[in-house]
């Protein structure tokens, strides 16, 4: 390993600071105490019985490190701590555990490990499926599309399947913040979640219910392709018996941003600055000028919406954007 991918002492410490946070002292699969080994690209600390059946699963879903004995790299270390740590991991990983399914505890037999952690990570059977995580063929990078590209920002991968076989050019985060004054679809309130679309790809939030000013603060990731065309928006009203309702669309004109990152080159290097901005105007559906900012090394957007075909309601979006090295 070259100095510089050697992870430095000071992220090292960070590292080992991490394991010591509460829900992290304890195998994210089992429960065991005092786990040593962690999975550096799922960004969860596991244990030794628990670290065996990982690294039967091969690199390209678990890579396997120890974290005392090993060496590190500052990529590996840096997801880690964007993962936060086993209860943030589990909170996807095992978003959909059936109720009454019992998990491995520390004396479970390699079988019942087995069954567990391949149902979790390899096949996947736990999680939503608008936030499905698939596992990069390349041990060094958390995202591939079919061009290779690498988003080292997150340890979570995004889901291609849907896209085709297309030639991507970067990642959108979007965090979806809240909603306002959003229209009414029931008795006296409407339940709201947001769709996005971005070619065919899609991601869903939560239903929030009885609310017309609601707060997701949620983030989904899309794989934006060579030929990309607007983010496109929409809002629904989540019926139980019936169709869901449309409360509302709006796009969202991504060639502003990505124009303005692919000018200003790597935002590592740069310092806090606005390097854009996309403006309101009676042909989008802003609510009020978007500017886009270079905030510690990331490509950032703030947009409101004016949700468009209904009577009332905003949202609002965070945007981040991340190219995929060639």
């Amino acid at each position: 390993m070259s100095e510089k991918e050697k992870a430095s002492p000071a992220s090292v410490r960070k590292l080992k600071e991490l394991l010591h946070i509460r829900d992290n002292r304890f195998c994210a699969d089992c429960g065991a105490p005092d786990p040593k080994w962690a999975s550096a690209n799922i960004g969860v600390f596991i244990c030794l019985k628990c670290c065996g059946v990982h690294r039967s699963l091969g690199t390209h879903i678990s890579k396997v490190l120890s974290v005392s004995l090993d060496e590190w790299t500052e990529d590996e270390i840096e997801s880690m701590l964007e993962v936060g740590g086993n209860s943030y991991a589990n909170a996807i990983y095992e978003a959909f555990l059936p109720q009454g399914y019992s998990k491995p505890n520390p004396d479970a037999s390699h079988e019942e490990r087995t069954k567990f952690i391949r149902s979790k990570y390899e096949l996947q059977e736990f999680l939503k499926p608008s936030l499905r995580i698939v596992s990069s063929k390349s041990s060094s990078s958390s995202f591939r599309s079919c061009n290779s590209g690498k988003d080292t920002e997150s340890g979570f991968d995004l889901d291609l399947s849907q896209a085709g076989m297309e030639e991507f050019i970067g990642i959108l985060k979007v965090k979806v913040i809240k909603g306002t004054n959003l229209a009414i679809r029931d008795m006296l309130s409407s339940d709201p979640y947001v769709v996005l679309t971005l070619g065919k790809q899609t991601g869903q939030t939560t239903v929030i219910n009885s609310n017309l000013n609601p707060v997701w603060n949620e983030e989904l990731k899309l794989a934006v392709p060579k030929k990309y065309g607007p983010l496109k928006l929409q809002v629904f009203d989540h019926d139980m018996l019936s169709k869901d309702d449309l409360m509302g669309d709006a796009e969202v004109d991504l060639q502003p941003m990505i124009t303005a990152a692919m000018a200003f080159g790597d935002p590592d290097l740069l310092a806090d600055m606005q390097i854009g901005k996309w403006l309101q105007s009676n042909d989008n559906a802003l609510a009020k000028d978007s500017t886009i900012n270079i905030v510690d090394g990331k490509v950032k957007q703030e947009v409101s919406l004016k949700l468009q075909n209904v009577e009332s309601g905003e949202i609002e979006l965070e945007l981040e954007w991340i190219p995929l090295s060639q």
